[in-house]
């Protein structure tokens, strides 16, 4: 595949102020104040162009319609070129219909394992949560259905007594990564590590449990 994108081309390109890349795809959130007008909205999904099983996910609630668009292949998962035009589709039919996205109202969570054996660790949860291997990512699990959060295993050297070896990754649109941690530093959290902003910062709750804020797309990410 020839067309793939980083989360940084999505966001350098014209006309998808409406998308934010997260951990799972680019996603937008649209306001509708009602389930019918959601479900007018995702009908009118239902005939663009481009769309095709899987593709996009949709969540329609009482308030609004998320919107996730991911690309899926035996040997990739992540962004293309194809789609930014889905992505500019959904945007102008979802203006069509008189909605205005909120881009700071989308968000995922990835659950992070450390593991000294990680295919023998990683096979369990795959069998306890019905999960998948990730296309082109055996440290990664998904959800066959996309709708529960993905599990990623990361390689450790040797046992670890002094930290837990289990995080939650909260992936955040760029530009709202400052508020949300601050939010959770005025929560009693404490700031562990910014080695890596912004890419992602390390957070820890009052009892010491990790979590970290993690970004796809910024100026100046590592991406």
């Amino acid at each position: 595949m020839t067309n793939r994108l980083r989360a940084k081309q999505f966001h350098e390109t014209p006309d998808l102020a409406d998308w934010r890349v997260l951990g799972e795809g680019a996603c937008a959130y649209f306001r509708t104040g009602s389930l019918a007008l959601g479900a007018r909205l995702l009908t009118a999904l239902a005939d663009l162009p481009g769309t095709s099983a899987g593709n996009p996910d949709v969540d329609v609630r009482q308030d609004g319609v998320t919107v996730r668009l991911i690309t899926v292949d035996p040997d990739y998962y992540g962004l293309t070129e194809e789609t930014v035009e889905l992505a500019r589709a959904v945007s102008a039919t979802a203006a069509g219909l008189g909605l205005v996205a909120d881009p700071a109202a989308v968000g995922t969570v990835q659950v992070t394992v450390d593991a000294l054996d990680v295919p023998a660790v990683a096979a369990f949860w795959r069998a306890l949560l019905g999960y998948d291997v990730r296309s082109g990512s055996p440290e990664d699990l998904i959800d066959p259905r996309r709708r529960g959060a993905p599990f990623y295993f990361q390689q450790l050297d040797a046992p670890r007594t002094e930290r837990n070896c289990l995080h939650v990754d909260v992936w955040v649109p760029y530009d709202r990564a400052a508020d949300r941690i601050a939010a959770a530093l005025a929560a009693g959290g404490t700031l562990v590590s910014d080695a890596y902003a912004p890419g992602h910062w390390v957070l820890a709750d009052p009892e010491g449990n990790e979590a970290c804020v993690g970004t796809a797309g910024y100026p100046d990410a590592r991406d």
